[in-house]
């Protein structure tokens, strides 16, 4: 009889849900990854100002020697970039890597704090590539890049930024504080990243794909959604 008192208790009955929830999130460690990000989930664009962007901010980059349309497609909202290991650069001149990228143009900025938001697509088997950049750095090309290798989003070749992206959408927010020299990375509303800006006196945001070190024979990512915001 006491015990059954006991459990219509309401601090009790809390506890006990509480252990349940507990319990369940320790069996299944995906669920908890996903629970933990819930709580520090948030909309990093609070503060910020989107700027006015039209069809003539988006320039494309691709293989000098093929049309635009053998690696680009804009179809229903949806930005669909491709590239061959085996193409060329984007200038004749040019000794980089194979790309097709969007670069935009517009805004270019050398101060304050700016952000690029997408939403991004990587298929499976696109791997040894660049999906994103925030280009002009002090020392190097660029203060961010995003690489893609074995379904996994990294800064750069080095630490994981996301796991599993591929064959999902993915929300992605890059936050460049000049002034503090900071950039910050958000995937589906989480930071997941938050590194030095690299100097440099003038930035651009860019994605598409990029060949890096260990490139796949063909390099695809789809966008959709693109904004570009300023700090209010």
């Amino acid at each position: 009889m006491a015990s059954q008192a006991l459990l219509h208790l309401p601090w009790l009955s809390c506890v006990c849900v509480c252990m349940v929830a507990v319990a369940a999130l320790l069996a299944s460690p995906a669920a908890a990854s996903r629970a933990l990000a819930a709580v520090g989930s948030g909309d990093p664009t609070v503060g910020f100002t989107a700027v006015r962007l039209s069809e003539g901010n988006f320039v494309l980059q691709r293989p000098y020697d093929v049309p635009g349309g053998d690696r680009y497609r804009f179809d229903g909202g949806v930005r669909q970039l491709w590239v061959l290991s085996s193409d060329k650069p984007h200038d004749p001149h040019s000794n980089t890597s194979p790309r097709t990228e969007i670069r935009m143009t517009g805004y270019d900025y050398s101060s304050g704090v700016w952000q690029f938001e997408g939403y991004g697509y990587v298929p499976s088997g696109t791997t040894g590539v660049s999906v994103m950049q925030v280009f002009g750095a002090g020392e190097s090309a660029t203060a961010l890049m995003l690489h893609v290798y074995d379904g996994a989003l990294r800064y750069y070749d080095r630490q994981v930024v996301e796991d599993n992206i591929y064959d999902r959408w993915f929300r992605l927010n890059v936050v460049h504080d000049v002034d503090a020299s900071t950039v910050a990375v958000y995937v589906d509303g989480v930071e997941r990243l938050r590194v030095a800006g690299r100097g440099g006196d003038s930035h651009y945001f860019k994605f598409g794909v990029y060949a890096q070190n260990h490139a796949s024979s063909c390099m695809e990512s789809r966008w959709k959604n693109i904004r570009i915001f300023r700090k209010d």
